[in-house]
């Protein structure tokens, strides 16, 4: 038998080097005592031995690290030797042991990550800060959660309240926000957090106000709001008022007689035209489609993505819309599929400097998984929407050359009825005289399996390269 141990014990890189250890040393999981497990007392066997280097070059599915960040932070005593014995069967051969959901162990994890993800939703909705003293921008929460999961939920606060100091406690562990970095300590008692600040009457008085009783229902509350979280939330002590008053409430709205609206919703701005903007300048349009609201797009993102290049560039090339790093940015093409393109432009002889690059849309469309935003596309109302903005650059540009990337921009400029697999890289004539033609999005290169990417890089530099020698059979 030999032991081991996790400090702290819901850290995943502490858990991590030791378990690589363990693997390295051919220890398995019956043989591997985790001091904090249930066995802990018996305090058998020789201690596992440092082993730095060890695990070099093991790969496991990010999906396991993920769960095991999870578990890790749940109190259960045998939580340690559960991943390590998931792990020792995913290194010796069960590479797609996740996948199988009636697996003992899998679904022991599972259902320990799933309690801890509850508590982490918990706590980000149910903290409440009070202010530690009249005048001073400084706020103290007091938290008791059910696991080991202050480490895992600070960040969502440091990015959620960055403007201000504050400090969360927590029976085991507490952590400070300055403004610029999390400092972690230890933890402490009630005592330690104030128990009302001189806001707190002013927002009873809101809570009481938004509070429907129509819409009351005690036990979804009490599911989603056990009432071992209300100590900690001022609004607490309305609710058994809020609740016994709810029925004559209800009553009486009923009642009440019906009231002519206070105020009126102001009608919805009129979208811009084409008319309303200086057709002899890109800044001009820029600077109103800044304010589009012709579609939903304009909500979600940062900021609208206009185009990019000089006001009489003979090729402009045309994307589908911008991505995360476009819009964090509020330049065209400068992602990984931009990456990519540059890389293109450099194999078929163009200048990026010398050519305009915009999209058909103009807002990043996207979905949210946690952290992360995915590109979600267009639909064709937010291409008609941002029709207009396109066509202000192509007046204004005027090029001698419209290169539309990927199916969205091939319809936005030759109509819903262009097929891609079909025209791709054949040369059409617009109305105006200008030349153009469509072919794939770098995005798709990217998207390709890597077996695949190569041969789809080569064809879009080779119409890359179909576009440079029609630049230079047509001067302008």
């Amino acid at each position: 038998m030999v032991r081991t141990q996790v400090e702290p014990g819901w850290s995943l890189d502490a858990w991590r080097g030791r378990a690589r250890a363990a693997l390295a040393a051919g220890v398995p999981p019956e043989d591997l005592q985790w001091d904090g497990d249930a066995q802990q007392g018996l305090a058998l066997g020789a201690p596992l031995p440092d082993a730095p280097e060890a695990g070099t070059g093991l790969v496991v599915p990010g999906r396991f690290i993920e769960l095991a960040s999870a578990v890790l932070c749940h109190r259960d005593p045998n939580r340690h030797g559960l991943l390590y014995r998931l792990l020792w069967r995913i290194v010796k051969g069960e590479r797609r042991l996740l996948e199988r959901a009636t697996d003992p162990d899998v679904v022991a994890a599972s259902a320990l990550a799933a309690e801890v993800r509850r508590d982490t939703h918990k706590m980000k909705a149910f903290v409440r800060f009070r202010q530690i003293r009249e005048g001073e921008e400084a706020y103290v929460a007091w938290f008791e959660p059910d696991h080991w999961i202050l480490d895992r939920v600070a960040p969502f606060f440091a990015k959620r309240f960055a403007g201000m100091r504050w400090a969360i406690l927590t029976p085991y562990r507490s952590v400070r926000w300055d403004g610029a970095a999390l400092d972690f300590g230890p933890g402490g008692v009630r005592a330690d957090a104030p128990a009302e600040d001189a806001r707190e009457d002013l927002w009873l008085t809101y809570y009481a106000n938004i509070f429907n009783p129509a819409r009351l229902n005690p036990t979804m509350m009490r599911q989603e709001m056990p009432q071992k979280y209300w100590k900690g939330l001022p609004e607490a002590a309305l609710l058994p008022s809020l609740l016994r008053e709810a029925g004559s409430r209800v009553r009486d709205m009923a009642e009440r007689e019906a009231q002519q609206p206070r105020r009126k919703i102001p009608a919805r701005a009129a979208a811009p035209t084409p008319a309303s903007v200086d057709l002899g300048s890109l800044a001009a349009a820029r600077a109103q489609a800044a304010e589009c609201r012709r579609c939903p797009l304009w909500e979600p993102p940062t900021q609208t993505v206009w185009g990019e290049g000089p006001q009489d560039a003979r090729v402009m090339f045309i994307g589908e819309q911008p991505g995360d790093a476009e819009d964090l940015t509020g330049r065209p093409f400068v992602g990984p599929a931009g990456a990519l393109l540059d890389r293109a432009f450099t194999d078929a002889g163009i200048d990026r400097a010398a050519a305009y690059l915009t999209n058909a849309v103009k807002h990043f469309r996207f979905e949210q998984r946690g952290k992360v935003r995915l590109h979600k596309r267009p639909d064709a109302g937010h291409v008609r929407a941002c029709h207009v903005w396109l066509q202000q650059e192509l007046a204004t540009v005027r090029p001698d050359t419209v290169v539309c990337l990927g199916a969205t921009a091939a319809s936005a400029v030759f109509g819903n009825a262009f097929k891609l697999t079909q025209e791709r890289g054949r040369w059409h004539t617009l109305g105006d005289g200008v030349r153009a033609m469509a072919t794939v999005h770098p995005a798709w290169v990217l998207r390709q399996p890597p077996a695949a990417r190569e041969s789809a890089y080569r064809g879009l530099v080779a119409d890359l390269l179909a576009v440079s020698s029609e630049r230079s059979e047509s001067p302008r």
